[in-house]
Parts: C-alpha cells; sequence; structure tokens
C-alpha cells in the first residue's frame, strides 16, 4: 500500500519541487515558535528546526508520511535567514558579492514506524555585484521571503556564478534525496 505524504511547510518552492516531481501531498503547517532554536551552527540549526517542524504535526492516519523541511544560507560563521528590512537584505547580498557560501537544508521524513533525518549543503559562489545591482535587486519583492535574502531560481539566478551540490537544495528542498528517502517509506510519484 502506498502512504500518503504530508508536507509539514508553508514554503510555495517546496509545494512547487513536490509536484514538479508528481508527489501527490497534503499540506500541514506546523504552527510553531522557531526562536526556541538557538544554535549557531547551520547545519545543527536546519536539522533542529525540520525536526521541530515535523515533531509538530501529528500523524493522524497509519498510512500518513510527514516530510519537513528548513533552509539557511551561511556566510563566515553566520547565518542568513529571510531579511526583515531592506536594509538586512542589502547587507546579506552585499556581504556574498564576489563570496562563496553555503546552503543548508535540513530534512525530516517520519511516519508511525520510522524516522530518517538528514542535511544536505550546497556551495554557492557570487559574481562581484554592483551597488546598483543589489539596490535594484532588494527594491524588489524578491528578497523578503527567501533564507541569504536571494532566490536561485528567479531573479537572483543573475548573481550565482556557480554552484557545488544540489541546485534544488538552494531552492529550498533536495528533491532528488528526498525522493529515494521517500521510496523507503512506500511514497512514489504519479507518473
Amino acid at each position: 500500500m502506498e502512504n500518503q505524504l504530508i508536507l509539514a511547510s508553508s514554503s510555495p518552492r517546496r509545494q512547487e519541487l513536490l509536484r514538479q516531481v508528481r508527489i501527490p501531498f497534503t499540506l500541514r503547517v506546523p504552527n510553531l515558535d522557531e526562536s526556541q532554536i538557538i544554535t549557531n551552527d547551520p547545519y545543527e540549526k536546519v536539522e533542529q528546526l525540520a525536526m521541530l517542524k515535523g515533531r509538530h504535526v501529528s500523524i493522524e492516519k497509519e498510512n500518513e508520511v510527514i516530510l519537513s523541511a528548513d533552509t539557511v544560507v551561511a556566510f563566515q560563521n553566520k547565518i542568513f535567514e529571510k531579511p526583515k528590512s531592506k536594509q538586512e537584505a542589502k547587507e546579506v547580498i552585499t556581504a556574498l558579492s564576489g563570496e562563496v557560501h553555503h546552503v543548508y537544508t535540513g530534512v525530516m521524513i517520519r511516519s508511525e514506524k520510522a524516522e530518517e533525518i538528514f542535511v544536505e549543503k550546497t556551495e554557492v559562489e557570487f559574481w562581484p555585484l554592483l551597488n546598483e545591482e543589489i539596490d535594484s535587486y532588494v527594491s524588489s519583492e524578491e528578497p523578503y521571503d527567501k533564507a541569504g535574502a536571494y532566490g536561485i531560481q528567479s531573479i537572483g539566478a543573475m548573481f550565482v556564478k556557480r554552484i557545488t551540490g544540489d541546485y534544488y537544495n538552494v531552492v529550498g528542498l533536495p528533491v532528488s534525496r528526498v525522493m529515494r528517502e521517500l521510496y523507503s517509506f512506500s511514497v512514489k510519484p504519479k507518473l
């Protein structure tokens, strides 16, 4: 019997990625305070947040599988989450200009019988950016709902010189790895 995937995330990008690979899912967004996770280590932070989100959503039927995730951008021992202001977005993009940073996504998949937790890390290098590029970008709506203040899948793509690792991890969900893990939970795409 195939199991039913429950996505414990309000991220439109995660929803889009699951639709892209034709995994049917039901949305069940956890209502929780993420500020209780206070570590400054990006690996630990995304791992702990994915677990917090995943455990905050209850399994209501025997065949349900919960998928939760969290993504952060890290540069020089500093975690860049979603910017809260235009000034903060500008500071983040300016810091990343011409530099290499890392994107971490923590993922938790759980059912009544099993639990899998992993963290995916991708390296991203930005081109050196002009102040006018940064100012124009932070004046758009794009930076404000994305970790690291940019979306590689949209306008932020113009900043990226190269990536090493999973592109989709930078978008917000390492789809290929998630798919392989979901197979062991009897969750498969509808091709």
